[in-house]
């Protein structure tokens, strides 16, 4: 979480940007984020060098290592004069950003193969970038802001694209707010992608889900033992599990889509940094008929993992939709179109976490019910976890769940999960509080899903899971078909009502007589006062 300093500084650069000029929260949000990447490329940069010096690799460098290449490091350019500054970013810096992946690393040594990939993507999506801030003291303050955020802590500089992100007037209607990383985490947890899988995000935003995915695997498969730190406290990864899947993880695990540039730009940074040199981000309306165009491979039967927390923007033009996801789900609405075509998308056998709104459980139109019955008959509904209300807060109090189901088979039964509390307040400040059953979430849904895969018995799992009064139970895909299909909890959940008792009307009366008494004594008592 972001500290009350933190959070108090980029207000006060905020209101700079304001006054200077620059008036467009997303103009805003881009600069920060533009001026963020030159600094982590730079530190990047001098990670690699410090690696290569302890242990005698030949080091991958981004910037050209003449005079004219080392002046678009950050540490170089950013003690510049204001005027000096904003001339260097114009003419020099953007475009060594646009020309990112081809020309820059002319000077290199190593394999930069992957590297260059990635750097290509970022590349595409800097062709447009351009320095917004043409108030010179704006761009010394925010380039002194940047240079004391701690961007090496990957909680804080999430938290600081949340807060920035929390500056949109917009957020909850385009589409723009970010999912919890907790709630990420979770899923992520839940679903539990392995290092040779193929992971999707189609609306990935800032890339939250697959940069956290490579988090969770870098924890996973990397002991204590193999991690360093150097003298900023920085961790590196000497040599993990990882390591002989790396050409597979920099180069074909992670796709991302999504149709807004500034996300893409922040999307390819944020994999990058995470350690990902060769993320497919890729522009793309998820749901359109272009995607058969321009990626007919991984429009279907692609991906072995999806993420997802997609937009809900109500309807679409179905004249713009890709007609196979149509014969799935006759709608505009783009919830069930999400879900159609993240079936559409994984692998026989392929796993999804995707958030919906409650709607999709229990809406009662034909193409809700032709939906949830495509996916109990035709597919395995694995799990449903019920969010509380208030988990996107403040962009939304939307009622939301999590639905993890396995494409092709048939449903027998399905988990379900109460999650009442996710760890923070459920008010528009979302403060961190103690209740929190994630961790519980999370260690009877691998409970659970050890007894699926050992075969255990419809008896056996409901010895543990038959009581619909406790937060995790299941329900049998026949229950749930008689009842046109509805996944919503409380269809299903048993609440336990708690007897009040009363005392008799009579000694009730005989209470209110005697207060009335006190209450004409105290009366009369300031009556004689006066």
């Amino acid at each position: 979480m972001l500290t009350g300093q933190l959070k108090s500084d980029i207000d006060k650069l905020w209101e700079k940007f304001w006054t200077g000029g620059v008036t467009n929260p997303l103009t805003v949000i881009e600069q920060i984020s533009y001026l963020m990447f030159a600094r982590m490329l730079d530190m990047q940069e001098e990670q690699a060098e410090r690696i290569a010096s302890r242990g005698g690799k030949s080091a991958i460098l981004l910037f050209p290592t003449n005079e004219a290449g080392q002046l678009l490091r950050w540490k170089n350019f950013k003690n510049m004069a204001g005027k000096e500054m904003l001339k260097h970013l114009k003419n020099n810096v953007f475009p060594f950003f646009a020309r990112l992946g081809s020309e820059s690393g002319s000077d290199t040594h190593g394999d930069m193969g992957s590297s260059a990939h990635a750097l290509a993507h970022i590349g595409e999506y800097m062709q447009d970038a351009d320095i917004e801030i043409k108030n010179e003291s704006v761009l010394v303050a925010a380039v002194d802001m940047v240079g004391d955020l701690p961007l090496t802590d990957t909680d804080v500089k999430g938290d600081i694209y949340e807060y920035l992100l929390s500056k949109l007037t917009t957020a909850g209607i385009n589409g723009q707010f970010r999912t919890p990383r907790h709630i990420i985490d979770a899923m992520i947890a839940m679903l539990d992608p392995q290092p040779l899988d193929t992971v999707c995000d189609p609306s990935c935003g800032t890339a939250g889900f697959l940069a956290r995915t490579m988090e969770y695997l870098q924890r996973k498969y990397t002991s204590a033992d193999q991690v360093w730190q150097d003298e900023e406290g920085i961790s590196h990864y000497s040599g993990d599990q990882l390591e002989p899947n790396r050409a597979h993880i920099n180069n074909e695990m992670f796709w991302g889509f999504d149709f807004d540039t500034t996300m893409l730009r922040v999307s390819s940074m944020n994999m990058l940094l995470h350690g990902v040199t060769g993320a497919n981000i890729n522009y793309q309306d998820t749901l359109s008929k272009s995607i058969v165009e321009h990626y007919p491979q991984q429009q279907e039967n692609f991906f072995d993992t999806v993420l997802a927390n997609p937009p809900f923007k109500g309807s679409l033009d179905e004249t713009n939709t890709n007609p196979k996801v149509l014969d799935l789900v006759k709608t505009k609405k783009t919830e069930l179109l999400f879900i159609a075509q993240i079936l559409r998308m994984l692998k026989l056998g392929g796993r999804s976490a995707t958030i919906v709104p409650d709607g999709v459980l229990f809406g009662s139109s034909k193409a809700h019910q032709q939906l949830r019955k495509e996916l109990i008959e035709n597919n395995q509904l694995d799990g449903i976890v019920s969010l509380p209300s208030g988990v996107f807060k403040p962009y939304a109090g939307v009622s939301t769940a999590i639905l993890f189901f396995t494409k092709g088979g048939s449903t027998e039964q399905v988990w379900f999960y109460d999650l009442e509390a996710d760890g923070y307040s459920l008010d528009d400040k979302r403060d961190k509080i103690d209740t929190d059953d994630l961790p519980d979430a999370l260690a009877k849904w691998k409970h659970y899903r050890s007894l699926v895969e050992a075969n255990a018995s419809t008896e056996e799992i409901h010895k543990f899971y038959g009581d619909k009064k406790q937060p995790a139970f299941v329900v049998d895909a026949s229950d749930i078909a008689s009842n046109k299909y509805d996944l919503s909890i409380n269809r299903y959940k048993e609440v336990v009502y708690e007897e009040e008792t009363y005392e008799a009307p009579k000694v009730i009366l005989k209470k209110l007589k005697a207060l009335e008494n006190d209450i004409f004594k105290n009366l009369n008592e300031l009556e004689k006062m006066l």
